[in-house]
């Protein structure tokens, strides 16, 4: 594998969501990652989060199961798993048993609601976590229900890239101290901390607890969406006076005095509708020859199909088509090792997998 994480070996413990998305990020930077999955897990090539890493199929509920598992993780770098609080040491698999094999371990915990606490053994989703962060509540229109914001938030953005940050953090202090140690990820906590410049917003007086009505969440005229003429939407973000100056010389707006003050959030909900008219006047694509590619802060909404034929996203490579499954490529970009999309399912074999990784003494069949 290419990429600035080569030679890097990860022994990833298969889950869903968060967990397999951080252990991809490790796999696209050229990390050997090992995933230890349950017997007869399908190998999916539209399966996206599980690329670029080797199976071995493990019942891990079978009598000796953990001594081959131990012998890999003895040759790891980092370890990832995203069990609820005492799974992986009732399976003979926790922290205490993987750093005495292996003292420079990065030991790696993902969860929603974290290790401990009085909601650490309790189920939860996505929705759950970012709900008691407050996230959740700030997201959607005023006088509305909060808006899911899928599960980017907690599972994706304060989980798994939380957790690799953290992962990274801890292997660095290896090279000083010699010592690995346990990082644990909760989902609650990563999404509080994306929230830091809004709760700073908040000391400070700028920004209040209704959703819609803030500078960044919709609430202003000049940072939404706007439906077009053909049902399709733009995106508008202009903050900044003079940005704000060239959207409203762009939309004809120069000579109406009623957007002459852009912050005065009390006029807010009249622009809003008054800018609502004139995006209703031409298509998207209409828009796009106005105004793309411009300091007005604007770009056009895409759907899942249309993203990837972006010309921008063409030019960077941001998407990829791999055995025919179109998907992100690898973020983000090097100057020296640039990392490749890796495989769906990797081409190592059973017997070579395990010697590499010092198992002689398999559970079930590597593939």
């Amino acid at each position: 594998m290419a990429g600035p994480l080569k030679g890097l070996r990860v022994v990833e413990m298969a889950g869903i969501g968060p967990g397999p998305f951080c252990a991809m990020l490790f796999a696209d930077m050229g990390a050997e990652v090992l995933r230890i999955a349950r017997p007869g897990t399908r190998r999916d090539p539209h399966d996206i989060l599980a690329r670029g890493r080797s199976t071995w199929e493990v019942d891990l509920r079978a009598p000796d199961a953990a001594a081959p598992v131990l012998d890999a993780i003895a040759r790891a770098d980092i370890l990832i798993e995203g069990f609820r609080p005492g799974v992986m040491e009732r399976l003979g698999l926790g922290p205490a048993e993987c750093l005495a094999r292996n003292p420079r371990l990065v030991y790696g915990r993902m969860t929603g609601w974290g290790q401990h606490g009085p909601l650490a053994h309790a189920a939860g989703h996505d929705i759950n976590y970012i709900a008691i962060s407050g996230a959740l509540h700030a997201i959607g229109r005023s006088g509305e229900a909060p808006v899911p914001p899928l599960n980017y938030v907690g599972d994706f953005g304060g989980g798994a890239m939380l957790l690799a940050f953290g992962l990274l953090a801890a292997l660095h202090e290896v090279k000083a101290s010699g010592q690995g140690q346990v990082v644990d990820a909760a989902m609650t906590d990563g999404a509080a901390l994306l929230s830091a410049m809004m709760y700073g917003f908040k000391s400070a007086g700028q920004w209040s607890n209704q959703r819609g009505e803030n500078l960044l969440d919709g609430g202003a005229h000049f940072y939404d969406t706007y439906a077009c003429a053909d049902g399709k939407y733009v995106a508008i973000g202009s903050i900044e006076p003079q940005f704000y100056a060239l959207l409203r010389e762009r939309c004809g707006l120069v000579d109406d005095p009623a957007f002459d003050a852009q912050m005065d959030a009390d006029r807010w909900p009249l622009l809003k509708l008054r800018l609502a008219d004139v995006f209703r006047t031409r298509t998207r694509d209409e828009w796009c020859v106005l105004l793309e590619g411009s300091d007005a802060c604007f770009a056009p909404v895409l759907d899942w199909d249309e993203a990837p034929q972006h010309p921008h996203n063409v030019a960077r490579g941001t998407f990829a088509t791999v055995g025919g499954v179109v998907q992100p490529a690898p973020a983000p970009r090097f100057s020296r090792t640039a990392p490749v999309v890796p495989p769906a399912v990797s081409p190592d074999d059973g017997p070579a997998l395990l010697k590499r990784w010092g198992a002689a003494a398999p559970v079930a069949e590597a593939r």
